[in-house]
């Protein structure tokens, strides 16, 4: 076996032909080397030291075990550990002192008392005065109708009405012919009256002549048909009176009756004034226009929805809370508000009513439980939330918009109670 020195690096590895010797013959040339190296001088260890190679070719070197290095441990699950403690001692915090006092809720939207505009009578439409989206005021025209069948129905009540004023104006003359008739009457009736009392009292002289054979047959019997004549005038006289007093009295009623037209015929105006009216369409509080739906020349009938008014400085938070939420919900609670359209910029409200029930009981096909299959749902009861007047002048809040609410219980006296304990 010819055996040759090598100098080669202490870090040189096996080389590929390392693994194509036999194990016997591996191990043979290993204490070989083993043996060369202990009766040779030791030499720096910077510097390359010599090395046999076996008739494979293979430096002895080579094939010394190498030194294992220990591994290092992973930095990175102590710091997961302690950042997952670290967040859940300030969870737990943050519960404490005041998480378990919060009642919170994403189902929560933005609602306001909408008014839609819709004609109390039929018409043609003359002219659209807003649009869509406008800002109005109270009193603002917002849809006018053509008015001219309504004009003309005005104007003939006003003229019923005339008319029956002029009928009551033709009644009270009328009235005052019938008293004067009535007192001509009355005054006849008295001449009668006195004409019958001087019958009397002739016919009573000349009876007694007559009895003392003084007076004649003839004059007692001109005074009795004179007594007779006074009695008869009388009569007449005295129904001349009733018919005269019958007659202002039916002339009374025709006054009254005529009194009473009037007042319809002012019920008639004031039904085509109102109809008039009508015809242009008014904002009912200030708000925004919203919806418009109707043009210039449509033919609209009463009752069709035509626009949406949306008070802006009216809005208010309708929030559904879990029925096992409620327990500690009252008004007068604050409550932190974050509006998803306008990101951070938490706004403070407070409860103002809480629903007498759920909203299943008020939808419009209520759930009926009374039968064999039942499955317990979780109900929510609405709650209605008030939302600060700063930002209901800003006009940036918008019906309809999500919102997450979060009652702080301890604000209402019950949950300030609670938080004392």
């Amino acid at each position: 076996m010819v055996e040759k020195t090598l100098y080669v690096n202490r870090t040189e590895r096996f080389s590929s032909s390392n693994f194509n010797q036999s194990p016997v013959r591996a191990m043979s040339t290993t204490l070989r080397s083993t043996a060369l190296r202990s009766n040779s001088t030791p030499v720096d260890r910077n510097e390359a030291a010599p090395a046999t190679e076996t008739d494979s070719g293979v430096p002895d070197q080579a094939l010394e075990p190498t030194a294992t290095k220990p591994k290092r441990r992973s930095p990175v699950l102590p710091v997961i550990l302690a950042a997952l403690l670290a967040g859940g001692a300030w969870y737990g915090y943050g519960w404490w002192t005041d998480g378990r006092f919060m009642v919170s809720t994403e189902d929560a939207y933005i609602e306001g008392d909408i008014a839609i505009i819709s004609p109390k009578v039929s018409g043609y439409v003359a002219k659209v005065n807003v649009a869509s989206n406008q800002v109005v005021r109270a009193g603002d025209p917002l849809v006018t109708l053509d008015g001219g069948d309504y004009q003309i129905a005005y104007d003939q009540a006003v003229a019923g009405k005339q008319s029956s004023e002029l009928a009551v104006s033709r009644i009270d003359a009328q009235i005052v012919g019938g008293q004067a008739s009535v007192a001509q009457a009355k005054a006849q009736l008295g001449s009668l009256e006195a004409a019958m009392r001087g019958a009397g009292i002739t016919e009573k002289r000349a009876n007694e002549l007559a009895s003392k054979s003084v007076g004649t047959t003839a004059d007692l019997d001109s005074a009795q048909v004179a007594l007779d004549q006074a009695r008869a005038n009388l009569v007449a006289g005295q129904a001349a009176v009733a018919s005269a007093e019958a007659n202002l009295a039916i002339l009374k009623a025709q006054r009254d009756e005529a009194i009473n037209a009037v007042r319809v015929q002012d019920q008639v105006v004031a039904k085509a004034r109102r109809d008039l009216d009508f015809t242009v369409l008014k904002a009912p509080y200030d708000g925004v226009v919203g919806n418009l739906s109707v043009q210039a020349g449509d033919l609209v009938s009463a009752g069709k929805r035509l626009a949406a008014l949306v008070p802006t400085n009216e809005l208010y938070i309708e929030a559904n809370f879990k029925e096992t939420q409620i327990a500690d919900l009252v008004p007068g609670s604050k409550v932190s508000i974050h509006v998803d359209a306008y990101g951070d910029q938490p706004l403070e409200g407070t409860v103002t009513s809480i629903a007498p029930a759920s909203g299943a009981i008020f939808s419009m096909l209520p759930a009926e439980n009374a039968t064999g299959n039942f499955t317990k749902v979780v109900q929510r009861v609405p709650v209605r939330i008030a939302l600060p007047e700063d930002a209901l002048a800003g006009g940036h809040l918008r019906a309809g918009l999500s919102v997450i609410v979060d009652v702080d219980t301890r604000t209402a006296p019950e949950g300030r109670a609670l938080a004392a304990k």
